[in-house]
């Protein structure tokens, strides 16, 4: 076997086989068990002293709401004073200024949402102080906000009747201190290991080959990197992302990061088994998002390890595959499986140039963003499945003659309603921005030549990238798109909040809405949801109302770029 492919496939085997045991602790820090990390509770408790917070505290489904969005709308005023100021601020050692404020309302929201879409560079647009005490923290705590917020879900799920969500200010502590914190130790020390900085030097000053001086950005790379890719954030600490030699300098460090990217979202559909004891109903929905990953991973790698079609045409040997935009050091398979991991959940960052990734490769990346839900980031990836079972529950109810129940709770109109608004409003915010961008950049020549470097086809996938990542709270971007912009930084900014909290509204309301209605006991005519017959059901319901909504826009895109040559 080739050896990069065996690289992907012991990836994939290893991602499978540890998501299982971290599910099931998952499912323990949740439900108040005991587990090793139990000697934080002390510093929890502290935590919750300072900012007088009772964490015993019951919270319905709209206190669990009020709290999740208060502290989010808090943390944007944060990071856009800082951002804003950094100049001014310490831990500057290479002279940053501060951000405009369109740029930093962009930057402020993309990483408050778990987005992570970076209108600027990473190295030179922010400083160390800004880097630890906005992106890094944000990274924290936005993973963890989706985190809680699935774990409020489990509890409903759970319950047979109960109008308690959980206490958000305690899922949300105990996700960064039992289950991020710890892991992002983990994978620091094997970066520093390999060679990430890890200091707060200024810029180094090296002399090349070639007798050139060059000025290398180093800093606290290896404190940000881990988090970045275990919270399902993804913004690069450097410009080029994880393509840089020092955010991600061997293979091991590749295979590492590109793990953890999808480590903890996989360890959530199992610890949903765990926590509601329902394995067999886990099985189910992982096997049909383990499913529909790999069938994205096996195109990306035929099509990025087979080349180009055009070099191809010309009779030239390409052994190393499609190498346009990748690193040598982790070649095209790494690219191809790493390009699948990071848009199949909504981590978004990079460790080769999607923009040139050919463009089947760049269909099922932006494929995998619109449907958003095969594992999906921390917490709201399976929410967003979520939202597909009821849907499924529902129509599958309709067509057998049974009344739609899921986990013994009356699926009825006004959770249809919530799910179908959910569902919806990621293709409408995708395709209205897209129009809006491709309508501007068709009747203004100027303004087209301003933001795209590829015209036809290519520029319309760049536009429609852009918005797709946005929406799904993915943060990557096929980068031949000019964005730093009044017009890219307010209407992503826009497509942002809404992909990000829209969502999360819905699902923690349907999930309220069902805990409070009365327990019915299964019987023989209820509907199995944890049988192989639902699962295909489910996927068909999201392949239709998902996929096929973006089905025109990916003809005039990426599917009309491949047929033009």
């Amino acid at each position: 076997m080739n050896t990069e492919i065996l690289g992907s496939v012991l990836q994939v085997v290893l991602l499978v086989v540890l998501a299982y045991p971290l599910g099931r602790y998952i499912a323990k820090v949740y439900k108040g068990e005991r587990v090793w990390t139990d000697f934080m509770a002390p510093v929890e408790r502290w935590m919750f002293k300072l900012s007088g917070i009772n964490p015993e505290e019951s919270m319905n489904w709209k206190k669990f709401l009020v709290a999740l969005l208060t502290i989010n709308l808090f943390w944007f005023f944060w990071g856009m004073f800082l951002l804003v100021f950094q100049g001014h601020l310490p831990l500057n050692p290479d002279g940053n200024v501060g951000q405009t404020p369109d740029q930093a309302f962009n930057t402020c929201i993309s990483f408050m949402v778990n987005c992570n879409l970076q209108h600027y560079s990473g190295e030179s647009g922010l400083t160390y102080f800004t880097q630890l005490f906005v992106i890094m923290l944000f990274q924290f705590i936005t993973a963890a906000t989706g985190m809680a917020a699935l774990a409020g879900i489990f509890r409903a799920m759970a319950a047979k009747t109960t109008r308690d969500f959980g206490n958000f200010w305690a899922l949300l502590v105990k996700s960064c201190t039992r289950i991020l914190l710890p892991l992002a130790l983990v994978v620091g020390f094997i970066l520093i290991i390999e060679g990430v900085p890890m200091g707060f030097d200024g810029k180094m000053e090296v002399t090349t080959l070639e007798g050139q001086t060059q000025m290398i950005s180093q800093g606290p790379t290896a404190a940000i990197v881990p988090i970045k890719q275990l919270g399902t954030n993804g913004g690069g600490y450097f410009g080029v992302n994880s393509s840089h030699p020092l955010e991600n300098p061997t293979f091991l460090t590749n295979m590492t990061e590109c793990w953890s990217i999808l480590i903890i979202p996989m360890a959530m559909v199992f610890a949903l088994g765990f926590y509601l004891k329902r394995k067999k109903l886990a099985y189910t929905i992982f096997g049909v998002m383990l499913f529909a990953f790999l069938v994205g991973v096996f195109a990306a790698h035929y099509f990025e390890m087979r080349g180009s079609e055009q070099i191809n045409e010309l009779g030239i040997a390409q052994e190393l595959g499609s190498m346009e935009g990748k690193e040598i050091r982790i070649g095209s398979a790494g690219t191809a499986l790493w390009s699948q991991v990071t848009t199949v959940t909504s981590n978004g960052s990079v460790n080769g140039m999607h923009d040139s990734l050919t463009p089947i490769t760049g269909m099922f990346t932006m494929l995998n963003m619109m449907i958003n839900c095969w594992f999906g980031g921390v917490g709201v990836g399976f929410m967003n499945y979520y939202v597909f079972i009821i849907i499924a529950v529902f129509i599958s109810g309709l067509m057998v003659g049974r009344t739609p129940e899921f986990l013994g709770k009356k699926v009825e109109a006004r959770e249809m309603k919530i799910a179908m608004i959910v569902a919806l409003a990621h293709p409408f915010f995708i395709l209205l921005f897209t129009a809006i961008a491709s309508f501007l950049a068709a009747h203004n020549p100027e303004l087209a030549g301003a933001w795209l470097n590829n015209p036809s086809f290519h520029g319309l996938s760049e536009m429609l990238y852009e918005y797709t990542s946005s929406a799904a709270n993915n943060g990557s971007g096929f980068e031949g798109l000019s964005d730093n912009t009044y017009f890219w930084n307010y209407t992503c900014g826009i497509v942002l909040i809404m992909g990000r909290y829209l969502p999360i509204v819905g699902q923690v309301a349907i999930a309220g809405l069902l805990a409070s209605k009365k327990f019915i006991p299964e019987s023989a005519g209820t509907l199995k949801t944890d049988t192989t017959t639902f699962a295909v059901m489910t996927f068909l319901v999201i392949f239709i109302v998902a996929a096929l909504s973006f089905f025109p826009a990916l003809t005039l895109g990426p599917i009309a770029d491949y047929l033009s040559f």
